[in-house]
């Protein structure tokens, strides 16, 4: 990112967020553009390609806390749209010879304010002013079944993110030239001056600490060499990946099972008949063949049953069980001679209230 993009972008507005905003409120903001305005979701939209390179190149400055207080350190310092005059290059002086890179660190090729004043007592110490810095993450969002998110799989990922300009590959070069030793620093970045009793060290004004001159800057990225960038990537989805890891999946529901933890969880069809006089059932598993479970005789409605080793499978290797809860079906149709022995089941145990324990604790409570 060049200081120009600092001073003339408004990367909050980018984002619809205030200049006060949390980053979690920018990180729900950018994951919500990023939905509606991604190139997947408008193919061919070249507007939409643009607005969502747009809000990525915001959320890269504004996610990172380094940046965003560089960022907005530039733009109360000249004041929000202001903008470079045209015409000047990189490295072409700037305002009265002094380049606006060597004021903000990160935007440009300059050391920043800590590196000027940091130097003024520097007694024959050299700053090393190409220093490798560590890049903002980069996070997207997939689908997945509910069984790729049980068994693991790999998918494409599209990421988006600052990186080198495809066009110059990163030199900041136009094509057919490269960029030259500085003639003033010998390639280091570092201008000395010697006041008798001390020396002074700062950022070169020739290459603003680069160490490399660009005599023709390349166009697309005005000689900074960082452009927004997409890639497709494969990633392998590890086995029972649930939410609140550094993959977080949003799963898709499973019309038979559910999960709690590393347990599968199924509700199973039974019969009053089969929970009052004991049965063993065939109860389906997550890609297996199907388990049987017993039910022992005068089993209550809604009790679950555990059956070990048919869940998720864990980091550390075991597997989590699957939870088979029973509940009773009631039939929507009788025939006669159903509807009959219904009816003499229903008299032959008319002494018996099972609301009869509920209706006495009420009248206690």
């Amino acid at each position: 990112m060049s200081t120009k993009d600092f001073l003339e972008k408004d990367y909050y507005k980018a984002l619809g967020v205030a200049k006060t905003a949390k980053p979690a409120e920018i990180k729900a903001a950018y994951r919500k553009l990023a939905r509606k305005y991604h190139p997947d979701a408008n193919k061919g939209d070249a507007s939409a390609e643009e607005r969502f390179k747009e809000i990525s190149e915001a959320y890269s400055v504004l996610s990172d806390e380094k940046r965003r207080k560089e960022y907005d350190e530039a733009r109360s310092l000249f004041g929000g749209g202001f903008r470079v005059p045209t015409g000047q290059r990189p490295g072409q002086g700037g305002f009265g010879g002094f380049d606006l890179g060597d004021i903000f660190s990160g935007t440009g090729d300059g050391g920043g304010l800590g590196d000027i004043f940091g130097g003024v007592f520097n007694r024959g110490r050299t700053t090393t002013q190409n220093r490798a810095r560590r890049g903002a993450d980069v996070e997207t969002e997939t689908s997945l079944t509910f069984g790729d998110a049980i068994d693991g799989t790999t998918v494409s990922l599209r990421l988006t993110g600052e990186g080198p300009c495809p066009t110059c590959h990163g030199t900041g070069a136009k094509a057919g030239t490269v960029p030259r030793m500085c003639p003033s620093c010998q390639g280091t970045g570092q201008s000395s001056r010697n006041l008798g009793s001390f020396g002074m060290s700062e950022v070169c004004k020739e290459c603003h600490g680069r160490g490399l001159v660009v005599d023709d800057p390349c166009p697309a990225c005005t000689g900074s060499g960082r452009a927004m960038s997409s890639r497709t990537i494969q990633a392998r989805i590890p086995a029972g990946v649930a939410d609140g890891q550094k993959i977080k999946l949003a799963g898709k529901p499973h019309p038979v099972f559910g999960r709690s933890g590393a347990n599968l969880t199924v509700t199973v069809p039974v019969t009053f008949a089969e929970l009052t006089l004991g049965a063993e059932v065939k109860v389906p598993s997550h890609r297996g063949a199907p388990v049987t479970i017993r039910i022992p005789p005068g089993t209550p409605n809604r009790r679950t049953f555990t059956v070990r080793g048919k869940g998720v499978r864990r980091k550390d290797g075991t597997t989590g069980n699957m939870l088979a809860t029973v509940e009773v079906m009631v039939p929507k149709d009788l025939n006669s001679k159903a509807r009959s022995a219904i009816e003499e089941l229903r008299e032959a145990t008319a002494g018996q209230d099972p609301r009869e324990e509920l209706l006495e604790r009420a009248k206690e409570a």
